[in-house]
């Protein structure tokens, strides 16, 4: 008796899927006809969703721009390729060409305690209690993201360690600088500040990741633990 690969994609081996490979291995581990089978999700009758994307592709020399060309009529000649299913493809297309085409914004650089602080005060600014703030940074000082840790009362706010680090890790961040207020106006670390400060740095160590500096926030004015050499 002759054996014959199942058509349907959920009779797969899991590891097979398109969607649970992406989920499990990343974007990357896709090949061209893996992602085209998950904008399509079916197949035709004995033939799968991969299959049929590897068949579209073939037509066209295993190439993307070459696909991009056919029109919505086009790729409905293909059985199994209705009209949803190719309008689908050729918005997934025409997207990839607009991003090639736009430009890559450019990110604020920090290179100092000073460039920091301005970046953070507006978020800081007149509050009548504390909160945590941490910006995310690049290898090359840019920033990723300034993201609101945590928010408290007039004396203090809880700070979660692990919050920060799977914010970092999310993020790819090869380097945080922390920041919080103190809305009494004095900018001067109490010694909890110090041991946040401490436990920070060490942990993200393990992560290789580096913590540049924590700012205090005052009225338009902060204390920088990296200036002070106390960080």
């Amino acid at each position: 008796m002759e054996y014959r690969q199942s058509s349907k994609i959920k009779d797969w081996a899991v590891e097979d899927r398109p969607r649970e490979k992406l989920l499990k291995k990343g974007m990357v581990s896709l090949c061209d006809a893996e992602l085209i089978a998950l904008l399509i999700r079916t197949g035709s009758p004995g033939r799968s969703a991969v299959e049929l994307a590897r068949a579209i592709l073939k037509d066209t020399s295993y190439n993307l721009n070459e696909m991009g060309k056919l029109s919505v009529r086009d790729l409905q000649k293909y059985h199994g390729i209705g009209e949803a299913k190719a309008i689908t493809i050729a918005a997934a297309l025409e997207l990839g060409r607009r991003r090639k085409l736009s430009a890559i914004p450019e990110r604020y650089q920090v290179t100092s305690s000073r460039h920091a602080f301005e970046f953070l005060y507006p978020n800081l600014e007149d509050k009548q209690h504390e909160e945590f703030w941490v910006l995310y940074l690049n290898r090359a000082n840019q920033v990723i993201e300034g993201v609101k840790i945590s928010q408290g009362g007039i004396s203090g706010t809880v700070t979660d360690v692990k919050i920060i680090l799977k914010h970092a890790v999310d993020r790819r961040a090869c380097g945080m600088i922390l920041c919080h207020n103190h809305p009494s106006g004095n900018t001067t670390p109490s010694n909890a500040d110090i041991k946040i400060t401490r436990k920070l740095t060490e942990a993200a160590n393990y992560l290789d990741i580096q913590v540049l500096d924590h700012l205090i926030t005052g009225e338009n004015t902060f204390y920088s633990f990296a200036d002070e050499g106390t960080l």
